[in-house]
């Protein structure tokens, strides 16, 4: 036994990389229309760039970036020598008029995001509106996307999905925002940092009910990992360990029969303010079917959370 290609597997080989080599000189090659190009960027495997991604940050005139030395590698890989600007959530005010008028000048414009699809949990919506809204061309040159790569190895329903981005970092906002979210009938994704992983698990876990669930870490990279459970097994897994990498979490949509503790707490909240605690978890337990003792307790843990 040998690993050595065998002389048809080489030929094959050999042609792909030929045709490789014709389509990105095709790329290169194509005129390229004046407008900004939003350009989706690996999110951690370079093979993962297109062709067409690689010809336009290759023949823009200026790529804007949120890290210039994270960016930098990126082309450098490719040979890729346009100049890098900055363009990121503490500066977009400041660049944004020097963008449309680069635009204005016809002038080729690339966005990316340090990973993956720009505007996605990161800075440009409002340089897009405005980009439009001024008559230039915008362009998407779609790709990587850590919250679709998360969503279709989760092995959770894809039909209808929610992206939720960051959840909010104190644990009052979050599980306000959770109540919010608990009814949609859909997959929900998150992103979220690795240090706040284990309380945000939990907050899932007691928020929306125990759900099918799954943690996609370091998604494309060397280390990839993706644990499939139940939020409650999820939360217990790591809560003494936090991952490490970058984290997507994908929930399953409310399953038959469910009323989680969240929606509890979105039907009490406008009851508790015009009614006493006991009306109010009457009421609400008589509507979803659910035991008025749950709802008192949750009813409870409302008020003292307003308190503290």
């Amino acid at each position: 036994m040998t690993d050595e290609p065998s002389e048809k597997a080489a030929d094959g080989i050999s042609a792909t990389v030929g045709r490789v080599a014709f389509e990105i000189e095709r790329q290169l090659g194509l005129p390229l229309a004046p407008g900004l190009y939003l350009v989706a960027t690996p999110i951690g495997h370079l093979a993962d760039m297109t062709l067409r991604a690689i010809a336009i940050l290759a023949r823009a005139d200026i790529v804007y970036c949120e890290d210039t030395r994270r960016s930098r590698t990126l082309l450098a890989h490719y040979a890729a020598r346009t100049p890098l600007r900055p363009y990121h959530e503490h500066n977009a005010e400041e660049q944004r008029p020097r963008v449309l008028k680069e635009l204005a000048d016809g002038r080729v414009v690339a966005l990316i995001s340090d990973a993956g699809t720009p505007l996605i949990s990161d800075p440009g919506f409002k340089l897009v509106r405005e980009a439009a809204a001024a008559g230039h061309a915008v362009t998407a040159v779609p790709g990587p996307s850590a919250a679709l790569a998360a969503l279709t190895v989760a092995g959770l329903p894809t039909d209808a999905f929610f992206f939720a981005g960051f959840l909010p970092a104190r644990g009052g906002a979050r599980r306000s925002r959770l109540a919010e979210l608990a009814a949609i009938p859909a997959t929900l994704v998150f992103f979220e940092a690795p240090t706040r992983t284990a309380d945000t698990l939990a907050d899932l876990a007691a928020g929306l009910g125990n759900r099918e669930a799954a943690l996609a870490r370091e998604l494309t990279k060397l280390h990839e990992d993706v644990r499939r459970a139940r939020l409650a097994d999820l939360a217990q897994a790591f809560a003494l360990a936090p991952p490490k990498g970058e984290v997507v979490i994908v929930v399953g949509p409310p399953e038959a029969g469910e009323v989680s503790d969240a929606e509890i707490a979105a039907r009490l909240a406008p009851a508790l303010e015009t009614l006493s605690i006991r009306d109010a978890s009457r009421l609400v337990a008589e509507t979803l079917k659910v035991p008025k003792g749950r709802v008192y307790d949750v009813a409870l843990g409302l008020k003292q959370r307003e308190r503290s």
